[in-house]
């Protein structure tokens, strides 16, 4: 155990620089040993405060018995209270220089009370025994670039809740939750945020407690336990994690010791009238070291696979501005957040939320990016969705939606979301978005998924979309299992399952996700029949995929398709098939090429197109062909142009 009180100069120094990358160690509560006594070093940053004391049930809450020294003139107190056990609760009592006090749960806390109960609570993080060495052994083996990914994106307080409505634990979750993500195909779960929050219905991105796992599913080991199981079901997590904004409610960081402190001190720049959150000081090197060391704390003591940072948007450009101004303090922030994450693991997955055309937001810092490894293709998502949610007839209009996204596909490593924003305040669900009556919903949600994984990119999708959830997400319940008693939304669950099996063992559908070399169109233009055709090719250039995907109703027989090899093509998977509720135009037999050139190529199959359909095929392979296939190498100045 650490034998002083005060933290030392140095630690000081790299804080009130932006460089303290373990501010955690250095604030908070922490067990010490003084003299051979046991007890709890306290330490806080309140620049402007007159005085801080230590409240809680330990001191019948009376400020005048636990006062703090300030140690500088930059504002960090501290004090080492002897005797205290774990699970005591406290806050700060904080003298403003108006002499106003003001209550506040520990920014460094690592664990808090229930909500609506609002202290901070003494907890020992350490004692967990994790059990995933080979999962991070595993990890630093592969390249998640050239490998499927496929995030199961939810929300832990509404995936599943007791009949009684009481909230899963971490410990149910991982009971429940892992088994099933396994049985669907994903490789990772991406929760949406786990910080403390004092309202359900901010789903966690209006945090108070950075460091505090929310308490309202268990304690941090609990959590820690959920983790580790998924990782030991190879299944990895990652976090939605806000470094953007945070929560004004009393208890929190908002104007801590009375004046600006973690936000900024202009109100235009300060306050997040939307969201009615402030924003932080991205610019003020205590908040850097404050947030740079929050994501580390997540990777050190949760074992986190990666973050989706939020609202990198609001970031980037300053609030409250009639121009998009761009905010250098953010871009500093931001390439400095994920160079310190990557020197820490090269493994994390650091995937920007980011609506805005802003360039090279996955390139290294050292080549100008923002040095994130992933990036939500917003544009595409947007564009994807206007066009099935209109009238079939005015699809021919729209055909530009479903190709610009090729444009610009491999200008970054993109994820394709549809995540919980595209099914919430009254977008409708994915399957309610569909026009048309009962079947053509079903009908064509198995299309969009087709498409969304066989379009270059990672793929994202928010919890219920598997089985069809009818309504929109609602935050208050669990989602409707019970859809999973009508044999259409059944239909479509083995679909998904099936499309991710295929998914995950196709490798033209990965392996070049990112280079131009991955994808080809065979037919970018048949805008009247809303029929778009193209190759998928993995690193051995004889690998391919031909995908037919038909976003019209209207069947079609002895369509012509061009390919680019001269053997017999097999149909992989079709979302038309009768075991999937469709209406069965389906190709089950191989499908001969005719020496013949057609769109380009110099060969073609004809094929039925199914209605509101994909068809995904594959070249026959020769007895023994898939054994012996060697895989090629890719050269290192393709690939690694924006790889680690």
């Amino acid at each position: 155990m650490n034998s002083t009180v005060q933290p030392t100069d140095f630690d000081i120094h790299l804080y009130h620089e932006g460089n303290l990358f373990h501010s955690y160690k250095l604030f908070g509560a922490h067990k010490l040993t003084i003299n051979s006594t046991e007890g709890v070093r306290f330490s806080v940053w309140a620049p402007n405060a007159s005085a801080v004391s230590i409240v809680g049930d330990f001191n019948e809450w009376n400020g005048l018995n636990h006062r703090l020294e300030r140690l500088n003139s930059e504002g960090i107190w501290t004090i080492f209270i002897p005797y205290l056990e774990e699970d005591m609760i406290y806050k700060y009592e904080i003298t403003t220089r108006d002499g106003t006090k003001l209550l506040k749960a520990d920014p460094y806390a690592f664990h808090s009370e229930v909500r609506p109960d609002t202290a901070s609570k003494i907890y020992y993080l350490e004692g967990y025994k994790w059990g995933d060495r080979y999962w991070k052994r595993k990890k630093k083996q592969q390249t998640i670039y050239e490998k499927p990914m496929c995030i199961y994106e939810l929300h832990a307080g509404s995936w599943k809740v007791h009949e009684d409505g009481e909230l899963y634990t971490y410990r149910e979750l991982a009971e429940e939750l892992i088994p099933y993500v396994i049985e669907q195909g994903f490789t990772h779960i991406e929760l949406l945020p786990l910080v403390e929050h004092p309202l359900d219905k901010s789903w966690g991105y209006q945090g108070t407690g950075y460091f505090s796992a929310t308490s309202r599913y268990g304690s941090p080991h609990d959590l820690m336990y959920f983790i580790d199981q998924c990782h030991q079901s190879s299944i990895g997590v990652l976090l939605d994690w806000v470094p953007g904004h945070f929560c004004k409610d009393a208890h929190g960081l908002y104007m801590f010791d009375g004046s600006p402190t973690y936000e900024y001190k202009n109100e235009l720049d300060r306050e997040n009238y939307t969201w009615g959150t402030a924003n932080f000081d991205l610019g003020k090197p205590e908040v850097q070291s404050f947030l740079i060391s929050n994501a580390l704390f997540w990777l050190e003591y949760f074992h986190i696979d990666g973050f989706r940072v939020d609202a990198v948007a609001n970031m980037l450009y300053w609030p409250n501005s009639h121009e998009l101004v761009e905010n250098q303090y953010a871009v500093q922030f931001l390439r400095k957040l994920n160079e310190a994450v990557f020197a820490y693991d090269s493994t994390i997955l650091m995937m920007a939320e980011d609506s805005t055309d802003w360039p090279l937001v996955t390139a290294p810092t050292y080549d100008g990016g923002l040095g994130f490894n992933y990036k939500w293709n917003m544009g595409w998502m947007n564009d994807v969705l206007t066009y099935m949610e209109a009238d079939i007839h005015q699809r021919a209009n729209l055909h530009e939606k479903m190709t610009f996204s090729l444009m610009y596909a491999f200008n970054e490593n993109f994820i394709l979301p549809f995540s919980h924003d595209e099914v919430v305040h009254g977008k409708k669900s994915l399957l309610n978005k569909m026009p048309g009556d009962y079947w053509r919903k079903f009908a064509q949600l198995r299309l969009l998924y087709g498409y969304f994984i066989a379009h270059p990119g990672k793929k994202l999708l928010f919890m219920g979309g598997e089985f069809g959830q009818f309504d929109e997400w609602k935050d208050a319940s669990d989602l409707d299992w019970q859809l999973y008693d009508f044999d259409m939304h059944q239909s479509l669950n083995s679909y998904f399952k099936e499309l991710l099996k295929i998914y995950k063992r196709s490798k033209p559908l990965y392996e070049l996700d990112h280079q131009e070399e991955g994808f080809s169109w065979i037919d970018v233009n048949n805008r009247e029949q809303k029929i778009f055709s193209f190759i998928r090719t993995s690193t051995n250039s004889q690998d391919k995929l031909v995908v037919v995907c038909n976003f019209s109703d209207v069947p079609y027989h002895a369509y012509k398709v061009g390919v680019p090899l001269n053997t017999e093509y097999v149909e992989v998977i079709n979302s038309d098939h009768v075991d999937f509720g469709g209406s069965g135009v389906v190709n089950p037999k191989p499908l001969k090429v005719i020496e013949e050139g057609f769109h380009g190529l110099p060969f073609h199959i004809e094929m039925d197109v199914p209605p509101f359909g994909i068809s995904i095929m594959r070249t026959k392979k020769k007895r023994g062909e898939r054994r012996n296939n060697v895989k090629k190498e890719v050269r290192s100045d393709v690939v690694g142009r924006r790889k680690r």
